[in-house]
């Protein structure tokens, strides 16, 4: 039985006007990695099918991203995939591993470059849109259902790197040696990424998000000159109009000046970023979206209270989607999810104050 609406705007009208810096009654709240290893349910499932396996079949999908809404109370469904499904329909074999993901054949030269290819997401990627399409299904006109795709240099690092790795060093020095390859490489996974979220959208997706978890590991000058474009080029390409588009990046409080560039809708910032000092920042060019530390789910119930009641006090409420500040930890009592959503459901909007425009 799905949790019963307890505000007067349905989620999906709450999440709206939360990412168009409307007013709201509360904040919205999800979490990131919301369906995963903390919930005995997916284990279950993960017992019995792999994790591709699950990605790529529509049924253990939705049950999987349905999973944490009955569970917790979130206000908004996230499918279930993986950043590196757009690698793979392009052309890179992509293995996924409990160590993380791992490409054989990494992406370093320009034959390899120009091999890889835009495809149909509904003929090679049919199973992530049929997903969103049963999710919206199942849970009607008033809860969003998000997608996601990696942001550009994010995918780059993977497909350069071939794996996770501190620092991602390949991909830097193709930076250094070969920054007209670089270049190509990620206006190539530029535009197939649009494609892939275009599907996501015309499937029913209320917004998407885009993971540029990778971005910190740039200076402001080297994101200026080559993350910055490809993302700006992507979000150009998806003409996503109406439908919000989420950016999420790690470890980027020098870089916020330069996100904000990007012509996304909503900021998604981890917890080393400073709410109040990002929105005097960035005034009402685009809303917010975290920020709580996830270890603080590890911790005392009380905690949990008081870290959401921190983050909204620093947006005021405004413009802001309460979410974590990376992945939900997989060691999270489900118990303190809970409390976290709810926390985030009850809290009082502090008195409005107006959003300056920065400029």
């Amino acid at each position: 039985m799905m949790p019963e609406q307890t505000t007067p705007e349905n989620r999906k009208e709450l999440f709206l006007r939360a990412c168009r810096s409307e007013p709201v009654s509360r904040v919205p709240v999800w979490m990131m990695r919301q369906a995963g290893r903390y919930l005995p349910e997916y284990r279950a499932i993960r017992q019995e099918h792999a994790f591709l396996e699950v990605c790529k079949t529509p049924d253990l999908a939705v049950e999987v991203s349905l999973q944490p809404f009955r569970a917790v109370g979130v206000d908004a469904v996230i499918v279930f995939s993986d950043i590196l499904i757009p690698a793979e329909a392009m052309g890179v074999g992509v293995e996924l591993t409990d160590g993380g993901p791992v490409i054989a054949q990494p992406v370093r030269e320009a034959g390899q470059v120009e091999k890889l290819h835009t495809f149909d997401p509904e003929e090679e990627t049919g199973f992530l849109p049929e997903a969103i399409r049963r999710l919206c299904r199942e849970l009607g006109p008033e809860v969003p259902v998000l997608g996601f795709a990696a942001a550009p240099w994010t995918l780059a690092c993977y497909m350069i790197e071939g794996r996770s790795k501190d620092g991602f060093p390949t991909p830097k020095l193709m930076m250094y040696q070969e920054p007209r390859l670089l270049r190509k490489l990620l206006e190539k996974i530029g535009r197939a990424t649009a494609g892939y979220l275009k599907s996501q959208i015309a499937a029913g997706a209320t917004a998407v998000q885009l993971f540029d978890t990778w971005a910190g590991e740039l200076g402001r000058g080297d994101y200026q000159e080559f993350a910055l474009p490809a993302t700006q080029f992507l979000i150009s390409e998806l003409n996503a109009g109406a439908v919000p588009v989420i950016l999420y990046t790690k470890a980027s409080a020098h870089l916020l000046r330069n996100v904000a560039q990007t012509g996304a809708t909503v900021l998604s910032v981890d917890w080393r970023v400073d709410l109040a000092e990002a929105r005097q920042l960035l005034g009402s060019r685009v809303a917010l979206q975290g920020n709580v530390d996830p270890c603080v789910l590890l911790g005392p119930e009380e905690g949990i209270r008081a870290a959401v009641r921190e983050a909204i006090q620093k947006t005021g409420g405004v413009a802001h989607i309460l979410n974590l500040g990376h992945g939900i930890l997989p060691t999270t009592p489900v118990e303190n999810a809970r409390a976290f959503v709810h926390a985030g459901q009850t809290a009082a909007l502090p008195a409005r104050v107006p959003i300056s425009r920065a400029g």
